[in-house]
């Protein structure tokens, strides 16, 4: 059942926001490695665009009713929402709503959709969990040409060698 606050929203604006998020917008999920997370690892799913015009982003996130706004020194403002909830009743209802033309985009929502659904239902808090949403971000962006500060490699690599600790520490 579609949501109201998504009912309201004027079909001009919402398809002009989801031409304009096609071209500019930006689905991640990205990596930081933390000792005081449980799997040393803390995975933040987002949605973004950058642009110079504060006004336009300022309105989508209106539209959207979620997510921050941030300027860089250089003058760039950030539309950016993390949160996982907004994400799944926000975001994802917008673009199924609101879809994208382009192809490369589309897919990228449905590899980003499935992750956001798995984070809304805590499997990243698991080991298997975890590992998926890692496989499924490995073909997300694929081909963009940006290099990932942490692969799918690394990250496995620190929790074998975690696990290994773990099961040597606990052999003493």
């Amino acid at each position: 059942m579609e949501q109201q606050w998504l009912k309201n929203i004027n079909p001009k604006d919402g398809y002009y926001i989801a031409g304009f998020a096609d071209g500019e917008g930006s689905f991640n999920v990205s990596l930081k490695k933390r000792n005081d997370y449980v799997g040393k690892w803390k995975i933040t799913a987002s949605f973004n665009i950058s642009q110079k015009d504060r006004v336009i982003l300022s309105w989508i996130k209106k539209n959207l009713g979620c997510g921050t706004l941030r300027e860089r020194k250089d003058g760039v403002v950030y539309y950016e929402v993390t949160n996982v909830t907004s994400l799944k009743e926000r975001v994802v209802p917008f673009f199924k709503k609101f879809n994208f033309i382009s192809s490369k985009k589309k897919q990228n929502f449905s590899i980003f959709k499935k992750i956001v659904d798995q984070m809304f239902e805590k499997d990243h808090l698991t080991k298997d969990g975890f590992e998926e949403i890692l496989k499924l971000r490995e073909i997300l962006n694929e081909g963009v040409g940006r290099k990932r500060k942490y692969t799918l490699s690394d990250v496995l690599m620190v929790e074998e060698s975690s696990e290994t600790t773990r099961k040597t520490d606990s052999n003493q």
